[in-house]
C-alpha cells in the first residue's frame, strides 16, 4: 500500500444493472477520494464469464459517468496499475498463488485450491463499526477457504485481494455484507506479508419492508432515474443521504458542497431505508434552483425523443422558464410544452368531458376571444385583466373562462400558468386555438 496517498475503488461485477446500491459505494469511494486530494480506480470483476454481459458494462459506465463520477484508472483509461478486467490479470494471479505455495499456505483438494488458514482470532478495524473480533480458529464454522476452483476460475475473495494490494488500494469502502469476509481477506494479506488497507463496511440500503433493497424492487436499477428524467445531482445527494449524515442536519447539497463536507466519521452504523418520495422531493428541490441553461441541458434529450421540434433555443427557454417550477421529471416535459410548437395537439379526452363539453362553454370562449382580439397589447398584464374584466362584466368566476381556455391552447386541464401560455403563444395563435375550441365545445 502507498504510504501517503489515499487510494480507493469501485470493482462492480458486470452482471446486471448497477444497482443503486453499487452506485452509493461508488459515490462514497469517490467522494472519500477527492476529499483526500487521492486517486479513485474502476475495476471490473469480470472472472464470471458465464454470467458477464456487454449490456452489463455499459450499464455501469453510463450510470456512474451520468451521476458525475469520473475515474484516474480505469478500463477505458488505462493506468500505472492495469489491466483493470480482472479477466486479463491471469498472470498476476498465477504469481501470487506460487508465492503463497512456496510459504506452504496451499493445498489441493479434489482439483480445488484452498488456502490453509492459520486458524487465529482477527480484529477488523473498521472505520465505520469500530473493532470487531472474528474467531477462526474453528474449522467448522470457518472452513479453509477455496481460492481456485476445479476448472482453473478464481474465487472473489482471492483476487480481490491480490487486485487491492497490486493496485495500492489504501482504503476499501464497500457494502456491509463484507463485512464478514473481511476476516479472510486479512489472513490472505498477512500469508503475503501485505499491509490491508483501511476498511469502512457502510449500512445496507433496505426496502420500504425492512428487507435488504433487491432486483425486485421498483427503485433498485440506477437506469431508472435515468428514464424518468431524474437529475443526476438530485440522485447523488439522495444516495449520499443514505448511511451519510452531515453534522448540520441539511438535506439538500451539490456535489461539491459533499466533497467538501464527505468524513468516513459521518455514517451511520444503521441500515437505511430507500425512500423514492425522498429522493422524488430532493429532485423537486434540485430543479426549482439549478439555472436555465441546466434545467435545459437535461430536459433536452427526452424532447428530441418526443420530437418535439422547436424554433430556436431561446423560444424553447421561454417555455421552459413557465414549466420549470412545475415540472420535477425531465420525462414529462415534452408533455407540458408540445401544444406550444405543435398546432396538432390532442385534447385530452377527460379535458373535453370535464370542460368543453360543460353547458356554456362555447359561448364563453366566443366572448374570451372577442375581448382578447381586442386587446391592443398582448402583455401579460392586459391578458390577465381581459380574463378578470370579462368575469366581472358576465358575473361569473374568472375561473369559468381560465380553464377553457387551458384546453383550448393545450389540451390539458393542468399546465403552467395560463397567462404566461398565452403571453408565449401570441395573439395570432391563441384566437385560432380558442376558436377551434368553441366548435368542440357544447
Amino acid at each position: 500500500m502507498s504510504s501517503h496517498q489515499v487510494r480507493t475503488r469501485f470493482a462492480p461485477s458486470p452482471t446486471g444493472y448497477l444497482h443503486v446500491g453499487g452506485a452509493r459505494t461508488a459515490l462514497f469511494n469517490w467522494l472519500f477520494a477527492k476529499k483526500n486530494n487521492g486517486k479513485f480506480i474502476l475495476r471490473i470483476e469480470d472472472t464470471d464469464a458465464k454470467r458477464n454481459t456487454t449490456e452489463s458494462y455499459e450499464a455501469i459506465f453510463k450510470g456512474l459517468h451520468w451521476l458525475g463520477i469520473t475515474w484516474d484508472e480505469g478500463p477505458d483509461i488505462g493506468g500505472p496499475y492495469g489491466p483493470y478486467f480482472q479477466s486479463q490479470r491471469n498472470t498476476i494471479y498465477e504469481k501470487y498463488l506460487n508465492l503463497l505455495d512456496k510459504r506452504g499456505f496451499l493445498y489441493e483438494d479434489q482439483g480445488a485450491i484452498r488456502f490453509r488458514s492459520p486458524r487465529k482470532k482477527i480484529t477488523v478495524a473498521d472505520l465505520v463499526c469500530g473493532n470487531i473480533e472474528f474467531d477462526l480458529s474453528n474449522p467448522i464454522t470457518h472452513p479453509d477457504m477455496t481460492i481456485r476452483r476445479p476448472d482453473g476460475s478464481w474465487i472473489f475473495h482471492f483476487v480481490n485481494v491480490i487486485d487491492d494490494i497490486e493496485m495500492q488500494i489504501s482504503h476499501v469502502i464497500r457494502g456491509e455484507d463484507h463485512l464478514s469476509n473481511t476476516p479472510k481477506h486479512i489472513e490472505l494479506y498477512h500469508a503475503l506479508d501485505a499491509v490491508p488497507p483501511l476498511f469502512a463496511h457502510i449500512p445496507l440500503i433496505l426496502n420500504k419492508e425492512g428487507k435488504k433493497l433487491s432486483k425486485r424492487d421498483g427503485g433498485a436499477s440506477l437506469d431508472l432515474y435515468i428514464e424518468k428524467g431524474y437529475a443526476p445531482e438530485a440522485v447523488a445527494n439522495y444516495l449520499c443521504l443514505l448511511g451519510w449524515s452531515p453534522k448540520d442536519n441539511r438535506e439538500f447539497f451539490t456535489l461539491e458542497e459533499i466533497i467538501q463536507k464527505f468524513e468516513l466519521s459521518q455514517i451511520n452504523r444503521r441500515n437505511a431505508v430507500f425512500d423514492t418520495d425522498k429522493c422524488y422531493w430532493l429532485q423537486g428541490q434540485h430543479t426549482q434552483k439549478m439555472p436555465l441553461s441546466r434545467y435545459r441541458e437535461l430536459a433536452l434529450p427526452y424532447i428530441q425523443r418526443a420530437g418535439i421540434n422547436y424554433p430556436s433555443l431561446d423560444e424553447l427557454d421561454k417555455v421552459l422558464e413557465i414549466v420549470k417550477e412545475k415540472v420535477r421529471l425531465f420525462s414529462d416535459i415534452p408533455s407540458w410544452i408540445r401544444c406550444f410548437f405543435d398546432e396538432n395537439f390532442e385534447i385530452e379526452p377527460e379535458a373535453q368531458q370535464k370542460v368543453l363539453s360543460q353547458p356554456g362553454t362555447s359561448d364563453r370562449l366566443k366572448a374570451l376571444r372577442q375581448a382578447l382580439a381586442a386587446s391592443p397589447v398582448w402583455q401579460l398584464e392586459t391578458i390577465e385583466a381581459t380574463f378578470k374584466n370579462l368575469a366581472s362584466q358576465k358575473s361569473e368566476k374568472t375561473g369559468n373562462y381560465i380553464h377553457p381556455a387551458r384546453v383550448a391552447v393545450s389540451g390539458r386541464t393542468v399546465g403552467p400558468s395560463l397567462y404566461h401560455m398565452l403571453q408565449i403563444l401570441g395573439q395570432e395563435k391563441t384566437l385560432a386555438r380558442l376558436q377551434k375550441a368553441e366548435a368542440l365545445a357544447s
